[in-house]
């Protein structure tokens, strides 16, 4: 997967931040370093800071990072007020244009989060497109409290770009 094309993706996000006063990191090297560390089983911001900093010599050659690593507090709001939406989508395309000449076989399931429910809200319900091939989750969404996959299943599929795929629906609810 070509990082050079993750950094396109992301370079269309609007940025959450202030256009003024003092915009010192580039959004797109935030994104990239926050989703690395989080790849590298990474957990909060400031393992998002301590990861910039032990690999910057490598992350600035594919990153600009004028102002060397962000701190742990860009990192918490960048990410608080990025939208979630936006970020997907760029994720899933990037995903999606690596199986690019693939058409492949894509299966829609959903699912309950185990443990995400509790006496004040139900389960959290999911449906997933994973590409068979790869085994990669390709994308996700929520399944709204008062729907069902049904409903589900086709905003999941518009996030996605799978022309020319075999799609698979388990039995959905």
């Amino acid at each position: 997967m070509d990082i050079g094309k993750l950094k396109e993706r992301l370079e269309k996000i609007g940025d959450p931040r202030r256009q003024w006063g003092n915009l010192r990191h580039k959004l797109e090297d935030i994104l990239v370093i926050g989703l690395a560390t989080l790849v590298c089983d990474g957990e909060d911001f400031e393992d998002m800071e301590a990861f910039g900093r032990e690999r910057e010599k490598e992350l600035k050659t594919f990153l600009e990072l004028p102002h060397g690593i962000p701190d742990e507090i860009t990192f918490f709001r960048v990410f608080k007020r990025i939208k979630p939406e936006e970020l997907a989508g760029s994720l899933y395309g990037w995903l999606g244009g690596a199986r690019e000449g693939r058409a492949g076989v894509v299966n829609i399931d959903g699912k309950t989060i185990r443990g995400s429910g509790n006496r004040e809200r139900s389960a959290l319900h999911v449906v997933s497109a994973r590409a068979g091939e790869e085994e990669i989750i390709l994308g996700q969404v929520a399944v709204d409290k008062k729907s069902n996959e049904i409903t589900a299943i086709p905003k999941l599929l518009d996030l996605l770009d799978i022309k020319g795929a075999a799609v698979t629906i388990d039995a959905a609810d």
